[in-house]
């Protein structure tokens, strides 16, 4: 590796060190190593090949030392060409043992990485719901590349280079004091001027590489926010493009200045340190010179010095920044550590059982549930806030009981907050309960396997989330080995054959992001045919139809009669039209079922339900004649 290379290696070093150097423990250390474990022996291989390495850059400088003697001396041809072809021997087998270390190293590197994103990946997987509302995506995001990466980062790059290093630099300085040590302390006393200009460059090149990544950061939010369906159509309603233009430009310009900034300041600390470089050099030649030329060194001496002073600052350069380098990858493993710290509230039980077969009764049983405190379920880092917010543990249910039989409809209602959604939630296990039990056919869901809780349960939300995906993927989700006459079938009863048999790709056309390409309706009915094609025996419905108009809600009504034909079903409906003929009503407030019983029942008791229904209904006839007094004013401003 020559100066100029050493110097951009301590650079980079110096700039990419992390400064967040917390503490570490022996456990930590202790759980690396269970990381390290299944790579040992390519470990071992790795860094035996190092060691190799490093005595075949130093015999290189002395065999050539040996030749300039041979030749100076006018030795015999046979001894300089039997040094070139050892020379050239050690050459090739450094070629292949570098591509060898590299393989190792790549290896290890990329299986630590795979490792690492499979444990984070199938640990947040089994995170509570709490835990997603929670956390920024993207923060999140970064722990499975940013941080595995810089963890990775300790065993293909930072521990054999401090093997390789330290093996590289005892040889090299044995070897040159052997030579001659007045030469090698001269050589010594330049090594300041190349790593303190590195370490305090390096601070503030990283200084404006962070703002740099800040800059991006919020452009690409930005970005992320503006150019979602969602937040496009916000922009073109209500936002100022020309503001928008001119803070993305903004940072923009300055991530260019700063680009310009830091390639000027790397060029100029680099162009420094090679000319100190060749100083260097020129002071072991003319060191050596003086020396050969007084005959206490000979001419060979003198080249193999010259040769071994890239061979000494190189791994003296290295090792100065290895602890930095180090805690940075060790602070890396901490955060992975982190997220694989927080523990699942919710959890299988070794000897969970399966629904038993057969029609499926949903049964609350005094219930009493308060969302869990945030230090339960996530990290200030991964919300990017300094604190937890501290508030939690406050009850929202209390002692709800209720039985919906084996295909029958259960129907709730109140008010926006009341706790509908949340007893929607514990039915699937989504959160546990803190009191009382839910039971599907009679035995506690938390008794039950998760694969026998998703096979009998289907629930459609309002958003009718799809991935970004085709309709087929998002149908498969449900019945992954459903034939494309199932899925077509499906679609059928969930009124949206036509639909899909008119798109570009039939069945393989991409619905866009969250199904943005899809309307309201349309993307409610494939909501609809996947749970149909999950065939459920428990059908939940929360606030299916709430933000749909009257012919989309048509038409998602009737998919959903074919949905819960024969099922048992808990319905969350905000519009009381749609649940008359629930076989029973639950009306909750503040936590607690205040009423219940069946559409007519509810109204001869003159209660909540009763004032709900009035309000709605007056509302719906205000808005009907507004729609009636509006039409002529409408047609008489077109025709004036």
């Amino acid at each position: 590796m020559d100066m100029e290379v050493t110097a951009w290696h301590s650079l980079y070093n110096a700039m990419h060190a992390q400064s967040d150097q917390r503490p570490f423990s022996k456990a930590t250390l202790r759980r690396v190593a269970g990381f390290a474990r299944p790579h040992r022996v390519m470990l071992a291989c790795y860094l035996a090949l190092g060691v190799v390495l490093a005595v075949a850059a130093v015999a290189t400088p002395m065999l050539a030392g040996q030749v300039v003697n041979a030749v100076e001396q006018r030795g015999e041809l046979g001894v300089v060409v039997g040094l070139a072809a050892v020379i050239a021997v050690i050459a090739v087998a450094e070629a292949g043992l570098g591509l060898a270390s590299r393989w190792l190293s790549a290896r290890i590197g990329e299986g630590l990485i795979l490792d690492l994103r499979r444990t984070v990946f199938d640990h947040v997987q089994r995170m509570p719901i709490a835990f997603f509302t929670r956390t920024r995506t993207g923060a999140l995001v970064s722990r499975l590349n940013n941080d595995v990466i810089g963890a990775q980062r300790a065993f293909s790059d930072t521990l054999s280079g401090v093997v390789n290093n330290v093996v590289t630099l005892v040889l090299t300085l044995v070897v040159m004091v052997q030579i001659s040590w007045q030469i090698t302390l001269a050589a010594l006393v330049l090594l300041p001027v190349f790593v303190l200009p590195a370490r305090l460059m390096g601070k503030r090149l990283a200084r404006l590489e962070r703002e740099a990544a800040d800059h991006n950061a919020a452009m690409g939010t930005q970005m992320t926010e503006r150019f979602s369906a969602p937040g496009a159509t916000l922009v073109k309603l209500f936002g100022r493009p020309a503001d928008e233009s001119a803070e993305f430009s903004g940072r923009a310009r300055r991530v260019r200045d700063i680009g310009v900034r830091t390639a000027m300041l790397q060029t100029t600390f680099v162009t420094a340190l090679t000319l100190v470089s060749a100083l260097a050099l020129a002071l072991v030649y003319g060191l050596g010179g003086f020396f050969a030329l007084r005959g206490a060194l000979d001419t060979g001496a003198v080249v193999s010095l010259a040769l071994l002073l890239t061979r000494l600052y190189t791994p003296l350069t290295a090792l100065a920044s290895a602890r930095v380098e180090v805690m940075s990858a060790l602070v890396s493993f901490e955060r992975v550590f982190e997220v694989l710290d927080l523990k699942p509230l919710i959890a299988e039980k070794p000897d969970a059982v399966r629904v038993p077969e057969g029609p499926v009764a949903v049964e609350f049983d005094n219930v009493s549930f308060a969302y869990p405190a945030a230090d339960k379920v996530s990290l200030a880092s991964l919300e990017e806030v300094a604190t937890l917010d501290t508030r939690g543990g406050v009850q929202v249910l209390h002692d709800v009981s209720f039985r919906a039989e084996p295909g029958q409809m259960v129907a709730l209602v109140g008010s926006s907050g009341a706790g509908k959604s949340t007893i929607a939630q514990l039915v699937p296990r989504l959160y546990d309960v803190d009191a009382g039990a839910v039971r599907l056919a009679g035995t506690d869901v938390r008794d039950l396997s998760a694969d026998s809780l998703r096979d009998t349960l289907g629930m459609v939300t309002q958003d009718g989330h799809l991935f970004h995906e085709t309709v087929r993927a998002n149908l498969l989700l449900a019945r992954p080995g459903a034939s494309d006459e199932d899925l077509w079938d499906v679609l059928r009863r969930a009124r949206l054959e036509d639909l899909v048999a008119t798109l570009p790709d039939g069945l393989d056309t991409v619905v866009g992001e969250r199904g943005y390409r899809l309307s309201g309706g349309e993307r409610q009915r494939l909501t609809i045919a996947r749970l149909l094609l999950a065939r459920p025996r428990v059908v939940i419905l929360d606030e299916a139809t709430a933000h749909l108009d009257s012919t989309s809600e048509a038409a998602v009504q009737e998919a959903l009669g074919e949905a819960l034909a024969g099922r048992t079903a808990v319905v969350i409906a905000h519009r009381l039209s749609t649940v008359r003929a629930a076989d029973l009503i639950l009306v909750v407030e503040n936590g607690r079922v205040v009423e219940r019983g069946t559409h007519t029942e509810l109204l001869a008791a003159g209660g909540r339900y009763e004032e709900l229904y009035r309000t709605q209904f007056d509302q719906q006839e205000h808005s009907a004649a507004g729609r009636a007094l509006a039409e002529p004013a409408v047609a008489a401003e077109a025709l004036a």
